[in-house]
């Protein structure tokens, strides 16, 4: 009875004001970047309306470890990718702007795919080696530019809700700029809205900061990056929930 009151709800409420609010979000982004308020526009309007939407779709969120964040430093954020509500617990509840690294293909969202791009996000192109290269030149502009980045370095969502090895790749401009990663376990979106499905389900999120690995002194050799991956890969690992390892 509870989730068909819940699957009513969803559709009835949840969609409609959750294509509003986006619509909004993305207008808004979209102005206030291209008026010159980037340092503004680029982080609190989509910050309100990824709360709202974990709020709206009636999910706790819990979130440990914001005290290893130091707001005047720049950071690579790294998270195991277990759904489309990533995406609403970093930037609703990391509390640091950040520049979204994201495929291609999210650019051809109406709205969405202008207001990203008017916020500076990093758009991944990898059908060529020239598009995925331009990318990470991209990305690391903006990390000059003292901005953070967020990635998802197993490429894509999980199917099955266990986390897959991190490409090395992810890692480069955090290794070119020598700034540090700061690895983030993310524990729920997959039962909430998993890769494939549409089909929203309420249910507990948690979001997991861990202290920063610093990549001074990291071999530059095609290894180390390797080795850098792995490391990464197995702190996020480590604060899974049980069902999710």
């Amino acid at each position: 009875m509870v989730r068909i009151v819940y699957a009513v709800y969803v559709w009835l409420v949840f969609v409609p004001v959750f294509v509003v609010l986006t619509i909004l979000t993305a207008l808004i982004t979209f102005a206030g970047c291209l008026l010159g308020g980037e340092k503004i526009f680029a982080y609190y309007p989509g910050m309100i309306w990824s709360r709202l939407t974990c709020y709206l779709a009636l999910c706790p969120v819990k979130v440990r470890g914001r005290e290893y964040i130091n707001r005047k430093q720049s950071y690579v954020f790294a998270a195991n990718h277990q759904g489309a509500f990533d995406i609403f617990l970093i930037y609703g509840f990391l509390g640091v702007p950040v520049k979204w690294v994201m495929k291609a293909g999210l650019g051809k969202i109406p709205f969405v795919g202008a207001a990203c791009r008017a916020a500076g996000f990093i758009f991944v192109d990898n059908s060529t080696r020239k598009g995925a290269a331009g990318s990470i030149i991209e990305a690391e502009k903006a990390l000059k530019n003292g901005a953070s980045i967020a990635i998802f370095p197993e490429g894509s969502r999980t199917c099955d809700g266990k986390t897959a090895t991190f490409k090395k790749g992810a890692f480069q401009m955090a290794f070119a700029q020598r700034l540090p990663i700061i690895p983030i376990t993310l524990n729920g979106p997959f039962h909430v809205l998993p890769i494939h499905s549409l089909n929203l389900q309420c249910h507990k999120m948690e979001m997991v900061i861990h202290p920063p690995v610093l990549t001074d002194g990291i071999d530059t050799s095609h290894n180390g990056l390797r080795e850098l991956a792995g490391r990464v890969h197995e702190i996020v690992c480590s604060a899974l929930w049980e069902e999710y390892k």
